[in-house]
């Protein structure tokens, strides 16, 4: 697979051992991949945008869903897909209504995020 350069993932998640087995696993198949632990330095990037967002809705002091509303609200940044993950199934539908483009829940297979960040990427 050529591409002209590397997909950009962010993730943002407070959970250390979750981001470095998406981390190396999202680099081992090839996506460029930053990550932060606070949710609103998402919102904070001026340059060198990611070209999806992998966000947790449970962070320590901040939930995700209004991280995703401020994001979409942004004129700059409103086009970056946001997948959010929670190991809770009962928010998929307000991860949905705060603007996100698709939803998994922890646990998760690596299949299916590869395949929703492949689906979004295009």
């Amino acid at each position: 697979m050529t591409q002209s350069r590397l997909k950009k993932i962010m993730i943002a998640d407070d959970d250390p051992g979750i981001v470095d087995a998406i981390e190396m696993l999202l680099e081992f198949e090839g996506y460029a991949v930053t990550s932060t632990v606070d949710g609103s330095t998402v919102l904070d990037l001026q340059k060198d945008l990611p070209d999806l967002l992998l966000l947790d809705i449970w962070m320590s002091g901040e939930d995700g869903r209004d991280i995703c509303r401020k994001l979409k609200e942004d004129e700059e940044k409103k086009h970056i897909p946001v997948i959010m993950i929670s190991a809770s199934k009962d928010v998929k539908d307000s991860a949905f209504s705060a603007g996100a483009d698709d939803f998994l829940a922890k646990p998760f297979e690596i299949s299916d995020l590869l395949a929703k960040i492949e689906a979004l990427t295009k």
